[in-house]
């Protein structure tokens, strides 16, 4: 079973620096953090990190046995070598991973006797559990998993944020602020730097200074939406919905957003069952590099049929709302952005 970040956190805490980890999850940044964090407590002040700190990505044939071999390596002038190899992948399907049953002599042989005078860190973009690979990885040494924050801790994280820039914000602006920024915990971080820094030299954040400085995110949420209809989470994506609409979200904007998000998906879908390359599915959409592997995850969970039929409805929705069906007045399309939400969350 998969330790939680708030696991590993306490352990750094106690100072107990581990031989290996093996990190993943969607929440990128604070996975970022971690990583720094490890190779900082890895290290006694005055080591000469620069020739003890080395990186291999999986994307390049050939590097789990050159990082590997590199871990068994004496440090040079340092308490520690810390080796991290990124870009590890062993998905449910199969498709493009990087880290196959081939290369289970050599990974299980260092598992089973790892070097006393290195950190290995692997960064996982996915790792299923159910894959033997995946279990090896999971089960021979702690397996940190680092989930999106929920909305109460995003909340937590914020004020943290706020507290540690030495800066005052107001409940109001707080609000304010917490509806615009949107479930990104690297946005967020840097919208508070920059409110910080506009906030000088009073370090007084208002509503006043967060309405032109921190836009609305509006692709983050409208994804968002689309990312819990098809998980099946209808109190989330109506909740998100009417956040959208509250900050005066267009209905059929918001619609025109949602058939983009499940065309995408689709097309996504397809061309990963014919067996795609990645880099190829990503070059196919328009989306920011930093909402990839949410994407991603999302089209692999997704059902072709599911998706195809979400898009036929949401058309529907759409000439409903242009031919003012259920009411002219505001509360029209409204009610039917409402409607869709829940029947796309039973598709």
């Amino acid at each position: 079973m998969a330790l939680t970040r708030e696991d590993l956190r306490n352990q750094l805490k106690r100072g107990e620096i581990l031989p290996l980890y093996v990190l993943f999850g969607p929440e990128t940044d604070l996975l970022e953090r971690a990583v720094k964090t490890i190779t900082d407590k890895a290290f006694a002040e005055g080591d000469f990190r620069d020739l003890n700190e080395n990186s291999f990505s999986l994307n390049t044939d050939g590097n789990l046995k050159q990082g590997l071999a590199a871990a068994y390596q004496l440090p040079m002038m340092a308490t520690r070598r810390v080796i991290k190899i990124t870009d590890l992948r062993i998905s449910a399907s199969g498709f493009r991973d990087t880290i196959t049953e081939a290369d289970e002599p050599i990974l299980s042989a260092y598992l089973a006797d790892p070097s006393p005078s290195s950190v290995v860190i692997f960064v996982a973009d996915e790792l299923n559990g159910v894959r033997k690979m995946g279990k090896l990885l999971r089960d021979k040494f702690p397996a940190f998993e680092f989930t999106r924050l929920n909305d109460k801790q995003m909340v937590e994280w914020a004020r943290k944020q706020f507290k540690d820039a030495g800066v005052q914000i107001d409940e109001a602006a707080f609000r304010q602020f917490m509806t615009r920024v949107g479930p990104d915990v690297r946005r967020l971080t840097n919208e508070v730097n920059k409110l910080a820094a506009a906030s000088m030299p009073s370090g007084a954040i208002t509503a006043e200074l967060v309405g032109p400085l921190v836009p609305y995110s509006r692709e983050l949420d409208n994804f968002e939406i689309t990312r819990y209809l098809a998980e099946g989470r209808r109190p989330e994506a109506i909740a998100v919905l009417r956040k959208v609409l509250d900050d005066g979200g267009e209905p059929v904007a918001l619609l025109g957003m949602l058939a983009y998000n499940y065309r995408t998906l689709l097309i996504a879908k397809d061309m990963m069952l014919r067996g795609a390359d990645r880099r190829d599915i990503l070059g196919s959409i328009r989306m920011k590099s930093d909402r990839h592997e949410a994407f991603l995850a999302t089209a692999r969970r997704s059902d072709a049929n599911k998706l195809s039929l979400a898009i036929r409805r949401i058309a529907k929705a759409d000439l409903d709302i242009k031919t003012s069906k259920g009411g002219g007045s505001p509360a029209g399309p409204r009610l039917q952005l409402e409607m869709l939400v829940c029947e796309l969350a039973l598709c």
